[in-house]
């Protein structure tokens, strides 16, 4: 009965990291496109592939990855991957778009958890409510709901997925700063 037991679940582990295997890279070929979908979405036009170039930093404790956008050998733009854990239904992934001066070019969702009808309007495809963010510069735009003292409107009945938005895009900020003063380029 061992010896059974033993063959059934070396079989079943020998079929499962083969499919494992077999569908790694399709998944990670999709991962890409849709990175690739989301920066062409919130930067300039662009002739580099941002996906291949893309920078990891640390701050404030937290991990926000770039991606930078060159057209002929001059960067044109930033993609900052960034998240948040402050959202209504959970996580909140973004990508902000800034151009080289630090305004914001534009935004869009990469996942959440938000309540449908409510809080999933931060997605560009259920609302235009965060268009409000696209040609602002956080260096003298607060990104907090006015409610906070800022300069954002919040979505009505969904204050905690504005806020968690608007600290998505803030860590976004602080790392495009961060990776500008790191690089000795541009700064606000």
């Amino acid at each position: 009965m061992l010896l059974c037991l033993f063959v059934v679940t070396f079989v079943a582990s020998a079929l499962l990291g083969g499919v494992y295997v077999l569908t790694y890279e399709p998944i990670q070929a999709t991962i890409k496109n849709e990175i690739n979908v989301a920066i062409g979405q919130v930067v300039p036009e662009f002739d580099n592939s941002p996906v291949d170039e893309a920078i990891t930093i640390q701050v404030e404790g937290k991990t926000a990855t770039i991606y930078p956008a060159i057209l002929s050998d001059v960067p044109v733009g930033y993609a900052v991957k960034a998240s948040t854990s402050k959202g209504f239904g959970g996580p909140i992934e973004l990508m902000v778009g800034f151009l080289p001066d630090g305004t914001i070019y534009g935004t869009a969702v990469i996942s959440h958890t938000e309540t449908p009808g409510l809080g999933d309007k931060i997605d560009k495809k259920k609302s235009e409510w965060s268009v409000q963010f696209d040609g602002q510069n956080p260096a003298n735009f607060k990104l907090a709901v006015k409610k906070d003292g800022g300069q954002v409107d919040a979505i009505t009945a969904s204050t905690i997925s504005s806020r968690a938005f608007c600290d998505a895009v803030a860590l976004a900020y602080k790392a495009f700063i961060t990776n500008i003063k790191e690089e000795g380029g541009q700064n606000e």
